[in-house]
Order: C-alpha cells, then structure tokens, then sequence
C-alpha cells in the first residue's frame, strides 16, 4: 500500500490530512502540558497543607507532639510531604521528555512537510507547463493546415481560370507549397512535444509523485509512532514514581502502626502527675455535745447580728481550697519564679530535671569551644605565622566565665532538685493535710460547720443527713455570712521580694517591699496565705516573699 500509487490524484486531500496529524500532536502537547500544570499546583497544596499543619517551633504544639499519635500524624505530613515531591517529579519528566521533545519534532515536521508538498507543486507546475506547450503546438499544427488546404484550393482554382495568368498561377502554386511545408512543420513540432509531454506526465504519475507522496506518508507514519511513543512515556512517567509513592503510603500505614495508647496515656500520667497522694478519709466531728444554741429559728437566723466568738483549731476553714483549686491556679500564673516552686512538686522536678539536662548541654558545648580555641592556641604558639596566639586570650577567658557561670548555675538548679527528690517522699503526711484532713473538733459551734461546708468551692463537704432539718433550710444564710466571719490569727509577717499581680481568684497582689501578715505558712505547694489590713488575704507564691514565724514557730523561716 503506497499513497504515490493508490492516491496519486488526491493532492489536496493529503495536505489537508498532513495538517490535520500535526494538529493532532500540537493538540496532545497542550494536553501534556495541562497535565504538569496540574501536578505542579496539586504538589504545591499539598505542601501548603503539609506546612500548614507542622507544629510550630518553641510552642505548645511542638510539646504535644511527644505523644505517638501526634508523631504518627507528624510523620504523615512529612510522608506526604514526599507524595508531592514526586508529583513534582512526574510534571518535570512530562515537561523534558515529553512536552519539549514533541514541541522540537512538530517544528521539524512542519519543515519537513513545506518541503514535501513544495516539491509537489513543482512537479506541477512543470507538468502544467509541459501541458500549455503541448497545446499551443497542437493548435499551432491544426492551424497551419488550414492555411495549407486554403492555399491548395485558391491554387487549384487559379489554375484551372484560363483568364489567370501564368505568373498568377506560379504564384498561387509557391504559397500553396510554402503552406504545406509549414505545416508538415508544425507538424513535426507537435509530433515531438507531444512525445516529451507524454515522457515528463508518465514520469510525474510514475515517478515524482510517487516518490513525493511515499516522503510525505513516511512523514505521517513518523509522526504517529511518535505520538504513541509520548503516550507510553507518559504512563512510564507515572508508573516510575508509583513505588516511591507506595512507599510514601506504607511509611504512613507505619506511622498508624506505630502508635500505642498505653505509651500516650504514660505520657499523660508523667505530664500531669502532680506528686501529692489523694486526701484521706475526713473524721467525724461531733457537734451534739458542747451546742449552745436554741432551738428557735430565730436564733440562727439572727445570728449575723449576735455572732458568737469564733473557736479555729489548728486547721482553718479552706483546708480543702488549697488542693483542688491552689494547684490548678498555681499553673495558670503568667509570672514562673525561676526554682518552679509554683508547680506541684513531680512537675516541678521534671521541670528542673529538664533545666539541669539544658545547662549540661550548654555547658558541654561551650567546653568544646574552649578545647577548639585551645588547640588553636597550641597551633599559633607552634606556628606563629599561622597568627598570634594573644587574639584568643579574650575569647578564651570569655568562654572560661560562661562556663564558670553555667556551672554555678547548674549547681543552683541541682540543689533544687535534690531538695525536690528528697522531700516527695515524705511528703504523704503533708498532702493529707492540704487534702482536707482536719484534727479532731469537739468544740465548735454550728456556725463553724456552717463555715467548713462553704470552704470548699466544690461543695465537696456534706453534712450528715441525721442533722435538724432547721440547718438545711438555713444554710444559704449562713454561706451569705461569710465575708464577716472571724479571721485567722497571724503566725508571723512577710517581706515581699518581688511584685505579684494576683490576677487569679483566691491570689492577692503585693509590691515588692511590702510587709504583710502571714495566716498560713507553705505547706508544700508552693503558696503562702497572707493578709493585708483585716479584710483583705489570699495567696502569692511562697518564693516571691521572705516568711518570718513568730516565736511559736521552730524558728524564722525563709524562702527565696
């Protein structure tokens, strides 16, 4: 099968055709290049969203991200940070082996294809041309016998006059001859034409444009296997990175394996653990004995107005206060005193555990550079064209005293945590009595009782039910009562160090030189309970004030 022979007359139709191909091709570039387009922005989102949720640095996010289910969605965004790496990676390869390689071979099959189709329409105007001689010979021939045959007749007809003269008759008879031979040389110029004409058209139907046509549907053939090629680059591309992006997936399915419940809910336990033991059982006080009151209504009703002196024992009212909400407030404070002593004491070792693991670091680094700086030293004393060992003195005693300087630093750091491990243990006692563990009372009023329901904010105190039904009908009386009640007496005073702003409920705000009266020294949480005047007290953190204990006390106490 061969276009020069089977579409030898269809000229036009393959040129319509040939554009048509290289329309085909331009058409599937455009396509290629939509495609890497496309990978391009979907790579670019996808590491807009990978970026998007990356915890951000020196933040809480980045803490929350100690948890194995947070590293498993970590090592998902950094897995499909890859993902879009090889999309990327498919819209390169797209773009130099398919689109730039297509663009280059539609340029050579456009040139390519001008010259085919030029050497056509050569071919056919020189056969067109063959044509017009071959015809203008032809009428040529055709004319010239016609003026012979008239030449022959008025010679004919001059003869056979008898009025004609001789001479006319010879003339008449040499036109006649010089028609004829015209003629039978137009006729040999048609004759040889004609042969020429019929040699250069079975050459051009047999030959050139044969020859033309088989160029121009090898050129067609060329461009198809080439778009077919491109198509299978095109899957190739995509198939090569599917095992990158397989592994890209199964590094997530590992991620999601690795994640283990019982080692995140560890992890809550050592971040929130606060260190102290849950309060004990709370005694039984029996107010039926001493009650000195009556049974009228009226009496505790009016009880604002007569109040009857108030008896505290060694644990005040707020006993509970302390250790639900104290501990709670304790964290929510903007201002950290640099020893912690404002957490609870687990939190407050791991934080100072972490400080004195940081000061190692810095230490050992800055230890590097003073060995690095020395044995440069060493190398200048050696070889001193390499530079003047003085030029370091400087910088080696400045890293000398950051050095000296973290270490003290650290060691400041490690008494505190000594302190810390050496007193959690023993710390049980203690804790049960911020829990709420009050020392036996016999002879307190029912005011007092009263007074110890609405101590804690929780309402976690109950009275028995075996109590007169007056007292729960009364009781909110009593609670709206409270801010009269009898305060405690001071057990010292303090100086403030520091300024706290007591923006919390339950704190108070002091500034720095201020003396107050102490109510209730630190019981191990990091909080003493001071008064200003009679009617305002609350909390600061104990390190922010210097404690003196009146002489009651074992002796003067200080806290810095």
């Amino acid at each position: 099968m061969s276009w020069g022979t089977e579409l030898w007359d269809q000229f036009d139709n393959l040129e319509k055709h040939t554009q048509w191909g290289i329309d085909i091709l331009e058409k599937y570039i455009k396509f290629v290049k939509e495609r890497t387009d496309i990978e391009l922005s979907y790579a670019k989102q996808l590491r807009n969203l990978s970026k998007k949720y990356q915890p951000k640095k020196n933040s809480k996010e980045e803490e929350e991200y100690k948890y194995t289910a947070c590293k498993a969605f970590l090592s998902t965004l950094n897995e499909m940070n890859d993902y879009a790496g090889q999309h990327e990676v498919i819209s390169e390869n797209m773009t130099s082996q398919i689109t730039v390689d297509l663009m280059r071979y539609v340029q050579e099959l456009k040139q390519e294809r001008k010259s085919n189709f030029h050497d056509g329409r050569k071919a056919q105007q020189h056969i067109e041309t063959c044509w017009k001689q071959l015809e203008s010979s032809k009428r040529r021939f055709e004319r010239d016998c016609k003026e012979a045959d008239r030449a022959q007749q008025y010679f004919e007809k001059m003869d056979a006059d008898i009025n004609v003269t001789k001479a006319d008759v010879e003339k008449a008879r040499q036109q006649a001859q010089l028609r004829h031979q015209m003629a039978e040389d137009s006729k040999a110029d048609y004759s040889s034409i004609l042969q020429r004409f019929n040699q250069e058209q079975w050459e051009y139907y047999h030959t050139h444009i044969p020859n033309i046509f088989q160029k121009i549907q090898e050129m067609e053939e060329r461009r198809i296997v080439r778009i077919g090629e491109s198509m299978k680059t095109y899957a190739e591309v995509d198939r090569q990175v599917i095992p990158i992006i397989g592994k890209c997936l199964d590094g997530i399915v590992k991620a999601a394996e690795s994640i283990d419940q019982k080692n995140d809910s560890q992890l809550v336990v050592e971040a929130y653990k606060s260190g102290f033991e849950p309060p004990g059982d709370i005694e039984f006080e029996d107010y039926t004995q001493p009650m000195k009151r009556t049974v009228s209504e009226n009496s505790l009703s009016s009880s604002k107005e007569g109040k009857p002196e108030l008896k505290f024992g060694g644990k005040s009212r707020g006993k509970l206060w302390p250790f639900i909400k104290k501990n709670k407030l304790s964290l929510k404070l903007g201002a950290t005193p640099e020893d912690f002593s404002n957490l609870p004491p687990e939190q407050r070792r791991k934080k100072l555990q972490q400080k004195v693991d940081d000061l190692n670091k810095e230490i050992q680094k800055e230890t590097d550079q003073r060995d690095a700086i020395t044995k440069m030293k060493d190398v200048y004393l050696k070889n001193p064209q390499m530079g003047d060992p003085a030029s370091l003195d400087h910088k080696l005693a400045e890293v000398t005293q950051n050095i000296e300087r973290l270490r003290l630093e650290t060691q400041k750091f490690e008494a505190w945590l000594a302190e810390v491990e050496g007193r959690l243990p023993a710390r049980s006692e203690q804790a049960r009595r911020q829990s709420g563990m009050y020392d036996g009372q016999t002879h307190q009023t029912v005011t007092n009782c009263a007074q110890d329901r609405e101590s804690s904010p929780d309402g976690s105190y109950t009275e028995e039910q075996s109590q007169e039904s007056e007292l729960k009908v009364l009781a909110t009386d009593f609670d709206d009562e409270f801010d009269d009640e009898e305060p405690l007496p001071a057990i010292g005073t303090c100086k403030a160090l520091y300024t706290f702003e007591g923006q919390n409920e339950g704190t108070i705000s002091v500034v720095e030189g201020e003396t107050l009266s102490v109510i209730e020294e630190d019981k191990g949480d990091g909080w003493t309970r001071i008064r200003r005047n009679e009617d305002e007290e609350g909390y600061v953190p104990t390190s922010y004030v210097e404690v003196y204990l009146d002489k009651n006390a074992k002796g003067a106490k200080t806290y810095i």
